[in-house]
Order: structure tokens, then C-alpha cells, then sequence
């Protein structure tokens, strides 16, 4: 009999995914993680962990499974925490979710199941790992999961094939309602739990407020830029990535020369580009919109409505150290080319991009301009329901 070690987090998917793979004759042990959770706020805003890890052990008794509790608050301060921190502090926009896959979920406790002589891991991801057999070569594909809306490929973007093999989504060909039904059906205790919101660690505190606890305050000027501006007045299309200048003024943070001071932050580093909420300034038509930080100066540069060019770009870099292949048969070599669908967030539409291979990374080239493109988030490529290669965005 095949041992398999679920991730259970309290929550209905996780609670589903242990029983379906009982179901289908697995030995199944229940294992609740607990995270780092931020210890200085008020305690009714922390993280329920204790409430969730309960929730995980009444629904291994339930199953009639064995239940335990890892602890992985040093791990996961070291590697997600601190990197968050380190990242907003640059002004960066990190993704603590897929990192935390990467380095904790699919790294340090994937390790600890095989030791514990289990064959497989699994959690409760809306997404499909499939094995294929390609002229006598096996490999694993990570598909999109069978709900759309619920999709969670983009969070395990930066998983490599050893991980995948040992790695099992029970729910990912199911829609969240038929998740839900059958955890009703079984009567089980987070058949109707809420779907939890935000970072775990950081609990029902905003995210500015909870940099503030490790990054300084530093008053710094709001500075406008009308649509106007020149730098929007003679749009680049670029003939080849090769070409000279390309990465600086076609992807990276633009250069304001231009713009009005109409007030002041307590921090660039506590904005990402596209924000709204935090600007505090009022007697506008429309909102203000984050279009850059600069962090070196400490300047927050905004701009009036979603549609202001500031917010858009056509392309992206990914430097070579950053770039990530799911299968390296798939990787491109400098200077080829593939026509790719590709998000750079959570959710969103899958949009028509082209990959294109260079000495110092890749350039992703979109077929519509794209809004608020953020440093340090993931870029993550498709072919048909397949992802096949992620990157950090420079």
C-alpha cells in the first residue's frame, strides 16, 4: 500500500484531497504545518492557526487517519518572511504564496515525508500534475485545474520535475462547488468553512502596517505625472531584443524628468506600482494610482485613472539566474522564440505572449500592453493547459 502524506490546513480542500486518496486505497497520514505567524499584534488579528490546526485533527479523526503537527516557524521566517521584507525594502513586490511552495510546501516538508518512508505528498492545489512517457522519457506536465476560477498552477510555478513526481492534487480535476458537495456529503466539519483571505503570517493586519514593524517610516514626496507626459508621446517597438537600450527603455522602471509634488508617504518601499489605496489624497476626479517607486530618493510617482499610461507595458524581463523550466526538454536556447499564453498575477486571464531567449535572460513580449507589471512577482508561461516555465520579473 502506497504512503501518502497530506498537508492538511484545516480547510475544506485539504480535508477533501485526505479523503479521496483514502477512497482510492492510500495509507494516508494528515500533517498540519504551522507557519510563522507575526507575534506582536492584537491576538483576535493574528492568524487562527490554533483554530485551523483543531479543524485539521477533528478532520483526520473523522477519517480515521493519523494526525501530527510539524513545526516550521524557523523555515519559514528564514526563507518567506525575511525575503519579503528584504524584497519590499528594495522596492520589489515579492509572492510569499508561491515561495512558500517552493521552499517550504514542495522543498523541507517534501523532504521530511520521504524520510518518514511516505511515497507521495499531497495538498488540496486546484491543479493536475500528469505523467507522460515521451520517447522512453518519463516526465511530469503541471496542467491548469479543471476549475478555471479556482485555478492554483501560478502558485506552484516554481516546482521542478523531482518534486512533481512526488506530488499529488486529488481535487485539481474538480470545481470548487463539487469539492464542497462532497464534503457535505461525507459531513465533514469544513464542509461549509470560509475559504481563507491574505498571507496566513500576517493574519487581518495590512500589509503596510505589518512592513512597518521591520521597515522604517521615511516621509517623501508624491510626485504626479500627467498622461501627458512626454516619456508616453513616442511609443518603442522594438525590432529585436538584441537591440541596444532595449531592456532599459522598453521594460525596467521608467526615468521621470517631469511631474508636480502634491504631498507626501511614509515610505516608497510600502507601495507597489498600480496601488490605490494608502495615497491619501483627495479633490481628484478620478483615483490616483501608484506608476513607480523610486526607493534610492524615496519618491512615490502617481498618476490620475486606471487607464493612465503609466500603469501599462507591452514587455518584461527575467534575468538567466531567474529563469525556471517545470521540464528542461522545454527550455529555450538564446535565440529562439515561442508564442506562449502567460499571467503575471494570481487569477488573471491568460494573456498571448511571445518568448524570446537572449544572452542575459528572456524578454516575454505581450500582444496587448499589460497593467502594473511588478518587479519581483512571477511571470508564469503556458502551452495549451500546461504550465512550463515561470521567472522572477527584474
Amino acid at each position: 500500500m502506497k504512503k501518502v502524506i497530506v498537508g492538511i490546513s484545516g480547510g475544506v480542500d485539504s480535508s477533501v484531497a485526505a479523503m479521496l486518496l483514502k477512497a482510492q486505497g492510500y495509507k494516508v497520514i494528515g500533517i498540519f504545518l504551522r507557519n510563522w505567524n507575526y507575534p506582536n499584534y492584537r491576538e483576535n488579528e493574528k492568524c487562527h492557526w490554533i483554530e485551523d490546526s483543531i479543524d485539521a485533527m477533528l478532520i483526520c479523526q473523522q477519517l480515521n487517519i493519523p494526525f501530527h503537527i510539524i513545526d516550521m516557524r524557523i523555515e519559514y521566517k528564514k526563507l518567506v518572511v525575511d525575503y519579503m521584507f528584504k524584497e519590499y525594502s528594495s522596492g520589489r513586490t515579492p509572492n510569499p504564496d508561491v515561495l512558500c511552495n517552493r521552499d517550504i510546501k514542495f522543498n523541507i516538508f517534501l523532504k521530511q515525508s520521504i524520510s518518514l518512508e511516505a511515497d507521495f505528498i499531497a495538498t488540496g492545489h486546484y491543479a493536475i500534475c500528469k505523467k507522460k512517457n515521451k520517447r522512453n522519457h518519463i516526465f511530469y506536465q503541471l496542467l491548469e485545474g479543471a476549475d478555471k476560477k479556482k485555478d492554483q498552477s501560478y502558485f506552484l510555478c516554481q516546482l521542478n520535475q523531482e518534486q512533481l513526481s512526488k506530488s499529488i492534487f486529488p481535487i485539481g480535476k474538480y470545481s470548487k462547488y463539487q469539492v464542497r458537495k462532497k464534503a457535505e456529503e461525507a459531513g465533514l466539519i469544513t464542509s461549509k468553512k470560509k475559504d481563507s483571505q491574505g498571507l496566513c503570517f500576517v493574519g487581518k493586519i495590512r500589509i503596510s502596517d505589518f512592513l512597518q514593524t521591520q521597515l522604517r517610516c521615511k516621509l517623501g514626496d508624491i510626485i504626479e505625472i500627467s498622461s501627458n507626459d512626454p516619456i508616453y508621446q513616442s511609443p518603442i517597438i522594438p525590432i529585436s531584443a538584441k537591440e541596444e537600450g532595449f531592456i532599459s527603455i522598453f521594460t525596467n522602471r521608467r526615468k521621470y524628468n517631469f511631474g508636480k509634488v502634491i504631498g507626501q508617504h511614509f515610505g516608497a518601499h510600502l507601495f507597489t506600482k498600480g496601488q490605490r489605496k494608502g495615497i491619501r489624497i483627495g479633490g481628484y476626479t478620478e483615483g490616483l494610482f501608484v506608476l513607480d517607486t523610486d526607493i534610492d530618493n524615496n519618491i512615490l510617482y502617481v498618476g490620475i485613472g486606471e487607464n493612465h499610461p503609466g500603469l501599462y507595458k507591452n514587455a518584461l524581463f527575467i534575468k538567466e539566474e531567474d529563469i525556471h523550466w517545470i521540464s528542461e526538454d522545454l527550455a529555450l536556447f538564446q535565440g529562439n522564440k515561442l508564442n506562449v499564453k502567460c499571467r503575471i498575477r494570481y487569477r488573471q486571464d491568460l494573456q498571448h505572449a511571445q518568448l524570446q531567449r537572449v544572452i542575459k535572460g528572456l524578454y516575454i513580449t505581450f500582444e496587448k500592453p499589460q497593467k502594473t507589471i511588478n518587479e519581483g512577482q512571477f511571470a508564469a508561461w503556458y502551452l495549451k493547459e500546461a504550465l512550463i516555465g515561470s521567472g522572477i520579473i527584474s
